[in-house]
């Protein structure tokens, strides 16, 4: 089957299209990793490429990542029976005392939509949340802040994750308005990302 309805229903962020491409391509045959790979995950890609350029703004990103999310929940059933894994496990949320999420939701997005298993630990997190997601397999903890009074929570997780013995299991991705390149070397992170497009591509070559 030809994906490339899909695809362009994805990018034109048009949701019920874009179930009705997944349906429509499931019931021809097509395999499910095929559909997510040649539809969605290209898809996001170029929505990423466009964004870079200055073609897409955040209201687009936006609106395409969550068409592609719709057709993704209708072809996750299919990927876990067809034991497609994800590329990789990150566990993502706002910094304890910070409760904006847009920029956190959009970044998760965009990683589901690259074919990773994204936990959302939402806002407000704890630096002991962050430990326990890696505990339970997460090979990258990306944190947000987009206040300068919440920023030390995201050393301070940094600091939970030494205490805890496993810091050399995960990469640490930060993020948010006011977080910089530097601030993310001072910490100890690894890597920093200044926004969602970005932070796949940080992603990509921080796990493969």
């Amino acid at each position: 089957m030809d994906l490339t309805e899909l695809y362009n229903s994805v990018i034109d962020g048009d949701a019920p299209q874009v179930q009705a491409g997944v349906k429509a391509a499931l019931a021809q045959g097509t395999a499910a990793e095929v559909i997510l790979n040649e539809g969605l995950i290209a898809a996001m890609n170029e929505v990423g490429r466009r964004y870079e350029e200055g073609e897409f703004y955040v209201p687009e990103m936006l609106v395409s990542a969550r068409a592609m999310q719709a057709g993704l929940a209708l072809l996750k059933p299919s990927l876990v029976e067809s034991g497609v894994k994800a590329a990789g496990k990150i566990a993502i949320g706002t910094v304890k005392g910070d409760l904006h999420d847009i920029g956190k939701n959009l970044v998760a997005m965009m990683l589901e939509g690259a074919g990773y298993e994204v936990q959302d630990l939402g806002v407000d997190v704890p630096p002991q949340t962050f430990v326990d997601a890696v505990q339970g397999g997460a090979q990258v903890i990306g944190m947000s802040a987009l206040l300068t009074t919440t920023m030390s929570n995201m050393k301070n997780t940094i600091q939970a994750l030494n205490e805890a013995g496993i810091r050399n299991q995960v990469k640490v991705v930060i993020g948010g308005a006011p977080v910089t390149e530097d601030y993310s070397r001072q910490i100890g992170a690894d890597a920093y990302s200044p926004d969602a497009s970005s932070a796949v591509r940080t992603v990509r070559q921080l796990i493969g």
